[in-house]
């Protein structure tokens, strides 16, 4: 099979493309051949050994894959050759043609629904969900206001909150992502690279502020949303792509808001029926059509080093795969 290797820690560009020998079955395990990969921000930081989670080279990135299973290994029960899964395999073996997964880690999906759009459905709407509903206690009416809302995770975030029923507000850093997130769903967007974040959220709140502030930015963006929050809010820790903040922490108590931490990769080991619970929803709000993930872009295995190149560079828009 084809796969992406990381020989060493370095930039997208480092990246090559080798054959390497197809997985075998064992016990507990199947073998997947991918048909989507998704393509996650995280991935960009473990080539870069940049990530809370570490790989040792040479690996093989990317953690989510939806496909075709291949081959069963012994014990395995639910599963057949022939069934379509989504799958999760941590943080490594997702770039390539084929992937062998414990069977535990693997969620059979509707017959009609894209690989792409399935694919990644943990990492990025998993986090909206598991955010949104269990940490952050998001309640229907509610306005919440999401920095990065142009990125797979925000995309998604702007969906399931529409879906809970509350007001949504997406923030990013051109007019033609700010497009984008309108016909996602959003109902309003702020540009923060050209409008004064807390001001902006402030006027389009009536000076009440966003009850749940969704936060995969970071950086300087952080205090500026966090001064933009409403009395008892919650600011959700999503992700750091403007880098990781420093807030003073005097805000949250002339707010008396909370600044919850939102770490899916970690809750998936601690707390597997949560976990369950949040996949078996979010394959059920597949299935109905009440999610429909924007899948903005396809690359070809080969050009795996440029689609994490675009995601780095922040020019990838909603949800971007590889297509082996």
């Amino acid at each position: 099979m084809k796969a992406v290797v990381c020989k060493q820690f370095g930039p997208p560009e480092d990246l090559v493309i080798e054959e390497m020998d197809d997985p075998k079955a064992i016990e507990g395990h199947i073998v997947v051949d991918v048909k989507a990969a998704a393509v996650t921000f995280p991935d960009s930081l473990v080539i870069e050994d940049k990530y809370q989670f570490k790989a040792t080279p040479p690996f093989v990135p990317g953690g989510e894959v939806g496909g075709v299973v291949s081959e069963v290994g012994s014990g395995v029960e639910g599963f057949a050759v022939g069934d379509r899964v989504t799958s999760s395999a941590g943080i490594v073996g997702g770039f390539a043609e084929k992937l062998l997964v414990p069977a535990a880690a693997a969620r059979k999906i509707p017959d009609g629904a894209d690989f792409a759009a399935s694919t990644g459905l943990l990492y990025a709407y998993g986090t909206a969900y598991y955010g949104l509903k269990h940490r952050g206690d998001l309640q229907p009416g509610e306005t919440v206001l999401i920095l990065g809302a142009a990125g797979g995770v925000g995309m998604a975030a702007i969906e399931i909150a529409k879906l809970m029923g509350a007001r949504v507000i997406a923030a990013a850093s051109r007019d033609d992502k700010l497009e984008t997130c309108r016909q996602q769903g959003a109902d309003e967007v702020i540009n923060y690279a050209t409008e004064n974040l807390k001001e902006r959220a402030k006027e389009l709140t009536q000076g009440q502020g966003a009850n749940v502030i969704f936060d995969c930015v970071g950086g300087d963006y952080a205090e500026q949303a966090l001064r933009a929050i409403a009395w008892g809010g919650r600011f959700l820790v999503i992700g750091f792509t403007a880098g990781i903040p420093a807030v003073p922490f005097n805000l949250a108590l002339l707010k008396s808001c909370q600044i919850v931490g939102v770490f899916l990769g970690a809750m998936v080991s601690r707390e597997p029926e949560t976990r369950d619970s949040i996949e078996r929803d979010l394959l059920g709000f597949i299935e109905k059509g009440e999610l429909k993930p924007l899948v903005s872009k396809r690359y070809p295995l080969e050009q795996a080093p440029q689609a994490l190149r675009d995601m780095l560079d922040r020019k990838a828009v909603g949800k971007v795969v590889i297509e082996p």
